[in-house]
């Protein structure tokens, strides 16, 4: 299974959201500039977002984007799903040797597992930590 563009940054807009949670909304075009990405595809993703209930948007001057839910209780499994469809390695694995066929499942499991398993909060938390690393001196 390849992860398209379209995954990666709906990933990058949830992960600003989640970073974000509690304060202000963010606009696409603050969410673009900090990722140096195209506001007009992450309009488009935002709206995908918007229609399966994992993002709203507040109108106004002080508008934008706010998460519906806590960034613990959203999955890294949800947003894919949401902009990429199911997750399947390999496609049509029932025409498959029995082998190959309980190999693809098995890797299908592990990714599924990992996504599930894997919270917008956990992915803010683990970027914080990879930032924090990136300032550590050692003596």
């Amino acid at each position: 299974m390849k992860i398209s563009t379209k995954g990666r940054y709906g990933l990058t807009i949830m992960i600003q959201l989640a970073k974000n949670s509690g304060g202000n909304p963010l606009t696409i075009k603050s969410i673009a500039e900090k990722g140096n990405l195209s506001g007009p595809y992450l309009e488009q993703i935002i709206a995908l977002l918007r229609n399966a209930g994992l993002v709203k948007s507040i109108r106004g001057a002080k508008g934008g984007y706010v998460l519906v839910r806590n960034p613990k209780e959203i999955t890294a499994a949800e947003i894919i799903r949401v902009l990429e469809g199911p997750i399947t390695p390999v496609e049509g694995i029932d025409n498959e040797e029995p082998a190959q066929q309980s190999l693809w499942i098995r890797v299908r499991d592990a990714v599924k597992n990992v996504l599930d398993s894997t919270t917008l909060e956990d992915l803010t938390n683990s970027e914080d930590v990879e930032e924090q690393e990136l300032f550590m001196y050692y003596i």
